[in-house]
């Protein structure tokens, strides 16, 4: 049994590990944790670049990986408490982005800002316990290479997003867009996709 099985056993452990990692009722590590802990656990790849005002709630028991020349813009939060998040390489994650893991971003994809984007959803059973309580539900959000997210889109837990997809400023992905796609709107439905015979995007 590893160690980080035997600690998620033992609930002393797991509650004691989380207070030296996490200040009470925090998302963010504690600073010890920012400087002398993550970079050994995680993976920040040749020229990539996080900006001075991004929010990295990071922690070493998730992963978190940037690829090479890839930037993380002022403002945006990267969360990986409830699942890793893996970004690619000449990725850029825009400005305001909310990304909260587990998410997966592929190679050469642009988020416009403020695009919110998470792979956690809070259940609502029992009504008895506040929404912080509840029970946490994650579904995997995958990005393809080569898209492109607009402004302002939210994409929900579960959801893959194809490659070389363009999601519209605004919109809510609710369900799986498949690759060569255009999508707008909320819920996102998709409105063209990329013939290879003639070479165009043609309307759905």
């Amino acid at each position: 049994m590893g160690i980080q099985q035997f600690i998620k056993q033992n609930n002393f452990l797991k509650k004691l590990v989380h207070y030296l990692l996490i200040p009470q009722e925090q998302a963010r590590p504690r600073t010890w944790v920012k400087l002398f802990v993550n970079p050994f656990f995680h993976q920040k790849g040749k020229s990539a670049v996080i900006c001075k005002y991004t929010r990295m709630d990071v922690l070493p028991f998730q992963q978190f990986a940037l690829g090479d020349f890839s930037t993380i813009e002022d403002f945006a939060t990267v969360n990986n408490g409830v699942g890793p998040v893996i970004i690619g390489n000449y990725t850029r994650i825009g400005i305001g982005n909310v990304i909260i893991g587990p998410v997966q971003i592929g190679n050469n994809v642009i988020l416009a800002q403020n695009i919110v984007m998470s792979g956690l959803n809070h259940q609502y059973e029992d009504i008895a316990l506040p929404i912080s309580k509840q029970v946490v539900t994650t579904k995997n959000i995958h990005i393809g290479d080569n898209s492109w997210i607009g402004a302002n889109a939210v994409v929900t837990a579960g959801c893959i997003i194809g490659k070389h997809c363009v999601i519209g400023a605004g919109a809510v992905v609710t369900s799986n867009i498949p690759d060569y796609s255009i999508a707008v709107g909320n819920p996102a439905r998709i409105v063209k996709q990329y013939n290879f015979t003639s070479k165009n995007w043609e309307k759905v």
